[in-house]
């Protein structure tokens, strides 16, 4: 059995008639995030690539710039009897050079068990660069992307009830796939992979998303350095406004042999 999966009992109906039968629920659970012992933001996730997704989350929120900030991460719980499976602490590495100033303002804890928010608007939109990166891609690579990530996805062939996010290269190889009941999260899992082994910026690769492409999926792609992104569903309208300020490759609706280019239609190469 698959840790991030619970089986439990259920009944299934069909018309007026009814079978007992098992099920496979994805785990859900909130987890803290820490920098130095100092709280950060609490978000939901599947457990599994906590370490990944802490680290993800602190460098595409722009916290932390460099793997080498990092001293270790570790699952913690403190006197008021917190799970320590559901506690990450990233410790900065010692003299290592500090965190971007202010970052203690944009966040606040969340009373209620959700996705962490932002202290002000004016927080909700980072200081990223416009893409310099000539990356282009083959509408042939990516059409049978989608069809490739479900392949790939464990926890949701068995329950039903994940997102995923893929890092893919140009020639259309998969990367790395993470999975996650939070789109946000499947993508800081993917990223901080890549963070944690020093190889951000993601110059060349598309990120690919199993649900819609919103600001906060493109903003993230963004931060680490990644020229386009494509969704199998649509995208929201600030979504794309800052696709098309950054030159980013923007696709929704990638489904079968179509998608909707929304930006960086310069990207797509026929070759």
């Amino acid at each position: 059995m698959i840790a991030a999966i619970r089986e439990v009992r259920a009944f299934r109906w069909q018309g007026s008639e009814s079978q007992e039968t098992a099920d496979h629920l994805a785990m859900e659970e909130p987890m803290e995030i820490r920098l130095g012992g100092t709280p950060v933001a609490v978000t939901m996730r599947t457990p599994g690539n906590d370490y990944e997704l802490a680290a993800g989350f602190l460098f595409t929120e722009g916290i932390l710039s460099h793997a080498a900030q990092i001293g270790s991460i570790v699952h913690c719980g403190d006197p008021a009897g917190a799970d320590p499976k559901n506690v990450v602490d990233v410790i900065p590495a010692e003299g290592s050079e500090g965190t971007a100033p202010g970052w203690q303002r944009r966040f606040y804890m969340t009373s209620s068990c959700g996705i962490c928010g932002k202290a002000s608007i004016d927080a909700v939109r980072l200081a990223v660069p416009r893409l310099e990166d000539g990356a282009t891609f083959e509408p042939e690579r990516i059409y049978p992307l989608p069809e490739r990530l479900r392949a790939v996805q464990p926890i949701f062939t068995r329950t039903g009830a994940l997102h995923a996010a893929a890092l893919v290269l140009p020639s259309g190889e998969l990367e790395i796939v993470r999975e996650d009941v939070g789109r946000h999260n499947a993508v800081d899992k993917a990223v901080g992979a890549c963070f944690l082994d020093e190889r951000t910026p993601l110059g060349g690769r598309l990120l690919l998303v199993s649900g819609r492409a919103s600001f906060e999926i493109v903003q993230k792609a963004l931060m680490a350095g990644v020229p386009a992104v494509a969704a199998v569903s649509g995208a929201t309208s600030l979504a794309v406004d800052l696709a098309t300020e950054m030159g980013m490759l923007l696709i929704g609706f990638l489904r079968g042999r179509t998608m909707q280019v929304y930006s960086g239609v310069h990207r797509l190469s026929r070759n």
